[in-house]
């Protein structure tokens, strides 16, 4: 089944596609990758968090914008895809800002950049709703305050949604199921809530490397990781193996979403961005994602700081342009288009 005609650019598909199942082969990916990604988590979070980004990052940094470029095209587009970019261009700069230079004036810059991101999708996808528009205007203004008032925790929470706003992809992705969405949305919610929730509760412990052993024992990068992805409040004991346990296993499945499910069945997307894209037709977007990928290894390799911080930068694209989207997709202004056509192919 394909799409066709001036929905497939616009996003505008359909709510279910008559007739399409998923099947039992990616269900059980989901599965195999889950179990594998669990017991990697439990055993070397801090391995697996840090090969994992070297492997992986930039190549589902492109193909994720991909995929986000191509079915929310509605969304970014004209002039407010150029006052996102500004946007978010600017937290790249805050970024890029040397280690002596970022200062709790940078941190606060990038914290208000940020949410003006989504105060433009709340204008964008509530100006015909006043009383919405200042209910979510009142909403933002609270939240920011709590963010500039305590950045460190909004930086861990962060870290840890972008690992988790997949989940609102695939459940938008799934309404195009005629059967077997039950069953689909059931095994997103297990690895993106149940299974953090389990590692977090301690009933892993036994399982999980080092947690048997005192903080200090831990090694440069695993303590590193830990103070990166942990509430402070809980630094100091050994609840940080867990969060990192957690982020590295989150990390994983998040690869596992944008670099094998949606580049896979949801193929219309990547269609979708390479009429805007030429240049990135076909195996190009992967051969850049791969490029640049093994260049950031060898800068890891070289100097992982140096490198992380880098990457940091550059995946501001990808990690903050999504919130936008999604908050327009909850808003129901992602969808706004031309209707589109559907085709049986055989």
């Amino acid at each position: 089944m394909a799409i066709t005609g001036a929905g497939a650019a616009s996003g505008a598909w359909p709510a279910a596609w008559p007739g399409l199942r998923l099947g039992a082969a990616p269900q059980a990916g989901f599965v195999v990758a889950g179990a594998l990604a669990l017991v990697l988590a439990l055993r070397a979070p801090t391995g697996l968090a840090v090969l994992g980004l070297a492997a992986f990052g930039l190549l589902h940094n492109v193909l994720e914008l991909r995929y986000v470029a191509g079915r929310f095209a509605v969304v970014l587009a004209g002039p407010l895809l150029r006052l996102l970019l500004a946007l978010v261009t600017g937290i790249v700069v805050c970024r890029l800002l040397p280690p002596s230079a970022y200062s709790p004036y940078s941190q606060a810059a990038e914290i208000l950049l940020a949410y003006g991101l989504l105060a433009a999708a709340c204008w964008y996808g509530l100006r015909g709703r006043p009383l919405l528009l200042a209910g979510a205007a009142a909403v933002l203004t609270v939240a920011a305050a709590g963010s500039l008032s305590f950045p460190a925790y909004h930086f861990v929470v962060l870290a840890h949604l972008h690992n988790v706003v997949p989940l609102l992809f695939l459940g938008e992705w799934s309404r195009r199921l005629a059967r077997g969405r039950a069953l689909f949305l059931a095994l997103q919610f297990t690895w993106v809530l149940l299974v953090p929730a389990l590692l977090l509760s301690g009933l892993l412990d036994g399982l999980l490397a080092g947690a048997a052993g005192a903080a200090g024992q831990a090694g440069g990068w695993t303590a590193r990781l830990e103070s990166a992805y942990t509430p402070p409040a809980w630094l100091a004991s050994h609840v940080g193996l867990r969060f990192l346990a957690v982020f590295a296993f989150l990390q994983t499945m998040h690869y596992v979403v944008w670099v094998w499910f949606l580049p896979r069945y949801a193929p219309e997307a990547a269609e979708g961005f390479e009429a805007r894209v030429p240049a990135l037709r076909g195996v190009r977007a992967w051969v850049l994602g791969a490029v640049a990928g093994g260049v950031l290894a060898v800068l890891f390799a070289a100097d992982y700081a140096q490198g992380r911080a880098l990457y940091a930068a550059v995946a501001s694209y990808h990690a903050y342009l999504e919130f936008p989207v999604l908050l327009m997709l909850v808003l129901g202004a992602a969808h706004k288009g031309a209707p589109a056509r559907i085709e049986e192919k055989v």
